[in-house]
């Protein structure tokens, strides 16, 4: 397997497990509680990575955290669960595959990554995809719903560009980046979680147990190799992986659910899969000259820069 393959493999992982979020949502955790959801997914995911690393931001690095956690946690996660309790699953894996489209765009103005027809192709072929797995005849369509599922989309997109963009401060791993993201975005969450939702709900074991995974797995784990894979990979290659994520959550309601999957949904998967595939190769570069022209360059370039001999 080269460099590349392992990378993409790996942070492909990322997705998978966000895909098992609308089982453990709706099988093991309070309704209507997307605030307090998100919350207890991320601030005990971000606090246990911080006394992991026991490194704190410095300088700018406070305001970026910021900024990188509202995206990609803070606002990310209550909008997401908004679009999950208020859409059926379906619509709202829909709405979200977009976010390739968003990154496409973000990525032109403040990466300078040109787009290519391959890549527009890709993400469209991914929507398309996607639709043909999740939908079904008759779906509601909720506008607040909607609403909350492309904001979702368009802040993660947001944050993966502005995260490939600033990089990481010198000596500082994707562990500890994550651990400041993760609650700096949790602690944006709490006060509006309190304020609109009220008191934590009890929990029983079940809850516990699926807000343990979330937290550890689907969002420590995950995030993490998520951040490592925009250091490593261009953010349109890292967010056309973002379909594995319903494709997973379609596999686990067949396989747990008992949810079925006929030949237009199979058809589906084998678009999406195909599109993020291809969004992960990248054409060799033509050399600009022969071997033959390279050689006669370098011999002339010696040749100029030797001193003349009196």
């Amino acid at each position: 397997m080269s460099r590349k393959a392992a990378v993409v493999t790996l942070t492909a992982l990322a997705p998978i497990s966000w895909g098992s979020t609308y089982v453990v949502a709706t099988e093991l955790l309070p309704p209507d509680r997307p605030l307090f959801t998100g919350l207890m997914r991320a601030l005990p995911a971000g606090l246990a990575l911080l006394a992991l690393t026991r490194t704190l931001p410095r300088g700018v690095w406070w305001w970026k955290s910021a900024v990188l956690g509202a995206l990609n946690i803070g606002a990310f996660f209550p909008l997401l669960f908004l679009a999950a309790y208020r859409l059926p699953g379906g619509v709202a894996a829909v709405v979200g595959s977009v976010g390739p489209l968003f990154v496409v765009g973000l990525a032109a103005l403040l990466l300078g990554e040109r787009p290519t027809v391959r890549s527009l192709l890709a993400a469209v072929a991914a929507a398309f995809g996607v639709s043909l797995v999740v939908l079904k005849a008759g779906a509601a369509f909720d506008l607040v719903g909607v609403l909350a599922g492309l904001a979702s989309a368009a802040s993660m997109s947001a944050g993966t560009v502005l995260t490939k963009r600033w990089g990481r401060p010198q000596g500082v791993g994707p562990l500890a980046m994550t651990g400041w993201q993760l609650s700096a975005g949790g602690l944006l969450i709490a006060p509006v979680a309190l304020l609109v939702e009220g008191a934590p709900p009890a929990l029983d074991a079940r809850a516990a147990a699926g807000y343990a995974y979330l937290a550890l797995a689907n969002t420590a784990v995950a995030y993490w190799l998520w951040l490592r894979g925009i250091e490593r990979l261009t953010a349109t290659a890292v967010t056309l992986l973002g379909p594995l994520s319903p494709l997973t959550a379609a596999v686990l309601g067949w396989a747990l659910l008992g949810q079925a999957l006929g030949p237009v949904q199979l058809l589906g998967m084998a678009i999406a899969f195909g599109a993020t595939l291809a969004g992960q190769w990248t054409p060799r570069s033509r050399p600009m000259f022969s071997s033959a022209e390279r050689n006669a360059q370098k011999v002339s370039m010696d040749l100029e820069g030797s001193p003349v001999r009196r």
